[in-house]
């Protein structure tokens, strides 16, 4: 059985632990560095719990974030 590549920097990827869609900014260590839709806080996600987001998670992701900074939750 091989081992599957790490998703390239920039793509989007869904956290299996979380359930958060996040951008790929790059590796620390064994760990995925990921940035969610619209900026703000990266977390670490080990590249075993990443998967590929779907066109309508990545969209879903980006709607809550312009819906929130509509409400003035986020700037």
């Amino acid at each position: 059985m091989t081992a599957l590549a790490p998703p390239a920097s920039g793509a989007y990827v869904v956290d299996t632990r979380t359930g958060r869609v996040g951008q790929v900014r790059g590796g620390a260590g064994p760990y995925l560095r990921l940035r969610p839709v619209g900026g703000g806080r990266e977390w670490e996600c080990a590249p075993a719990a990443a998967r590929p987001a779907t066109a309508v998670e990545r969209l879903r992701a980006a709607t809550a974030y312009v819906n929130a900074r509509s409400r003035g939750e986020r700037a």
